[in-house]
């Protein structure tokens, strides 16, 4: 509901983009004296105009009362304190965290990973490795040790011993010994990045050379490849798990999906059976069909490798059970895999997750140093190193008593001066993370590393908006939408919600718009079998229930008949085309492959609905109906002054084009 509410104002806050000073520009309209420029208006009118539905507002003059009451919303916020709250500044802070990632890339090296994982993905290789433990920040001796265990694991598989033996007995890693190390089938992304390129690196029933991770040392060895299964299209028909989660009831849906699945084996058709029955509302009018998906794609693995495992000559499946109730799979396609460029997004945004980013941002540091003055006082440095000694291996340093003493520069970055005092407190924050590099100066001088890349990064993260206009435009869009956003809860939303006697008096002026069609309480049983629902007919004649009528016609092997009860409008898909509106039994009438009679209980005429029966659309309403009036008081409360003589230029001038 926020979202319908905000279409307009979402819309016009995302493509406000700043104009430069240097492009000729008349004020439109004033709010307070505060000029609103003709530029602008023109670009989010030309922005917008497609993604605007309601004719009306693509209208030049209900256009300028829509961008009119916006910007006096923004001006309200702002009168409020809005942009002052905690939860908002935290939010803004969030998006242009998120927003300064794309900033913090090299589009070269980005791309040379892009396509070394569009190759990897072409196929997926099966392996098993061993590992011989080793931390990260290791002494030489350690790593030295463990080095020379694996190598001489895999003198001993060159010289003939079994890989999947030695894997058990002598392999660290933990789930060894019982997959003998078999890592089973994957591709790009599923391994860390340097274990990846080893495996892809190795032939076919090769073992590797010794490589190592911040796991250790391992030794791969490839078993298989097969080609990527890339995508594949399917339709379903889904009974969901219930809600009551009861054997009684996870066995009535069971007992369901099984008499469907006997329908399609008796030969009905399966687009059909998905329209009347399947329960996942958003495919089965579409006769069950799904989008097409890759392997990873779906919440599900036992969904996706049922439809993976259908072929041409087997194309449906047998009823099975996903987290999220029961299933029947009918193959239509199966894909290839995606283009490059087709997945290029989708690749770049795994990149930024995997290790494969530390490329990416070695290279950044790199063009950033040589694009910034920086420096670094020896001295000052030197002072610093000398304070820290063997007691930060135990989390026992302590910082200098007189701080004072190293509140000279460290480290410059163009015109930003960083003391040695912050560089110490950056010290005591490692010191838990300290590892086992040593000697402690080799161990300080990796920590000031690190300590002046993120200071250099920080420096150009803080300086974006400088940097990159575009950059600012979004940045501005995204604090005004935000604005708009909380603004509307507090004087639209809220009210909306809370005020249940403003509510209740809005729909007794409004009944009229909030009616029931005439409603039937009915009974339909269906067939492809004209016989079976001549039967239905007779029992519903004498009164059977439904559950006598099912019992009586149905078998354990064979479901004849599907027949409900619900109570709906008139023209709902549920009633039969044929049926009546009066109390009876209908004769049986045919649509498509199916044989349709039904039972009318009672006729409900039109009327009212209650509160509580139109809630949704009615407090929907209401709050529109609140924004109305509030947009018309704000109008009053400030001095709005609109240069007509500079609309009508700009009229001309966008009707022209």
């Amino acid at each position: 509901m926020k979202l319908n509410k905000l279409i307009f104002g979402f819309v016009l806050a995302f493509n406000l983009v700043a104009y430069s000073q240097n492009t000729p520009k008349d004020v439109l309209f004033t709010i307070n004296d505060k000029p609103y420029f003709t530029d602008e208006f023109i670009r989010v009118y030309k922005k917008n105009i497609d993604l605007v539905k309601d004719e009306s507002q693509k209208e030049l003059n209900q256009y300028l009362e829509l961008f009119i009451g916006y910007k006096l919303k923004i001006t309200k916020a702002y009168e409020l304190g809005l942009q002052d709250n905690p939860k908002y500044q935290g939010e803004l802070k969030g998006y242009r965290t998120q927003l300064s990632k794309n900033y913090f890339t090299d589009s070269k090296v980005t791309n040379e990973l892009v396509q070394e994982a569009f190759t990897r993905y072409q196929k997926e290789l099966k392996a098993s490795h061993i590992l011989i433990t080793c931390d990260e920040y290791a002494a030489p001796a350690d790593t030295l040790k463990a080095y020379n265990q694996i190598l001489e694991i895999r003198n001993r598989i060159e010289k003939g011993e079994d890989f999947a033996t030695l894997a058990a007995q002598l392999s660290q890693d933990p789930s060894a010994k019982e997959n003998k190390g078999d890592l089973g089938y994957f591709s790009a992304f599923r391994m860390v990045y340097a274990f990846e390129s080893a495996a892809f690196k190795t032939p076919l029933g090769s073992v590797s050379k010794p490589f190592r991770t911040r796991f250790g040392y391992h030794i791969v060895k490839v078993t298989d490849s097969r080609p990527n299964r890339g995508e594949v299209s399917v339709e379903h028909i889904m009974i969901l798990k219930p809600a009551t989660d009861t054997p009684a009831e996870n066995e009535k849906a069971a007992n369901t999906i099984q008499d469907i699945y006997k329908k399609i084996q008796q030969g009905e058709n399966f687009e059909s059976l998905a329209k009347m029955y399947s329960e996942d509302k958003s495919s089965a009018q579409k006769g069950g069909v799904l989008n097409k998906f890759g392997s990873g794609q779906l919440s599900s693995d036992e969904f996706e490798d049922v439809a993976f495992n259908l072929t041409k000559e087997h194309p449906i499946s047998e009823p099975f059970k996903s987290q999220f109730g029961w299933h029947i799979v009918k193959l239509i396609e199966k894909h290839s895999l995606k283009s490059l460029s087709e997945m290029k997004s989708e690749l770049e945004d795994k990149i930024g997750k995997d290790d494969r980013s530390r490329l990416i941002t070695a290279s950044l540091n790199e063009k950033l140093r040589k694009k910034y003055t920086i420096k670094k006082d020896l001295k000052q440095y030197a002072k610093i190193q000398k304070t820290v000694d063997d007691s930060y291996y135990d989390n026992k340093w302590e910082l200098p008593e007189n701080k004072t003493d190293f509140s000279a520069t460290l480290l410059s970055i163009q015109d930003q001066k960083i003391t040695g005092e912050v560089f110490l407190n950056y010290l005591k924050t490692q010191e838990k993370t300290a590892g086992k590099i040593k000697p402690i100066q080799k161990l300080v001088e990796n920590f000031y590393t690190k300590f002046e890349s993120e200071k250099i990064n920080a420096y150009y993260n803080e300086h974006l908006e400088n940097e990159f206009p575009e950059f600012a435009n979004v940045m501005e869009e995204y604090r005004d939408g935000l604005l708009l956003f909380d603004l509307m809860e507090k004087e639209i939303w809220d009210k909306s919600k809370n005020d249940t006697i403003g509510l209740k008096h809005f729909y007794d002026l409004n009944k009229s718009k909030y009616t029931w069609k005439t409603r039937l309480e009915i009974t339909v049983g269906s067939s492809t079998d004209i016989e079976m629902l001549k039967k239905v007919q007779k029992m519903l004649k004498k009164g059977k229930t439904v559950d006598e009528i099912k019992e009586a016609l149905n078998t354990k092997d064979k479901v004849n008949v599907m027949i409900n009860t619900a109570t709906q409008e008139v023209g709902n898909e549920f009633i039969p085309k044929e049926t009546k509106e009066a109390v009876g039994i209908s004769e049986i009438s045919k649509n498509g492959d199916y044989y349709f009679v039904s039972k009318v209980t009672k006729v409900i005429p039109e009327g009212n609905k209650t509160m509580e029966e139109c809630k949704g659309k009615l407090i929907n309403d209401y709050q529109q109906y609140l924004e109305e009036n509030w947009v018309s008081n704000l109008k009053k409360d400030y001095k709005i002054n609109v240069n007509q003589n500079v609309f009508e230029k700009i009229k001309k001038q966008i009707q022209q084009k």
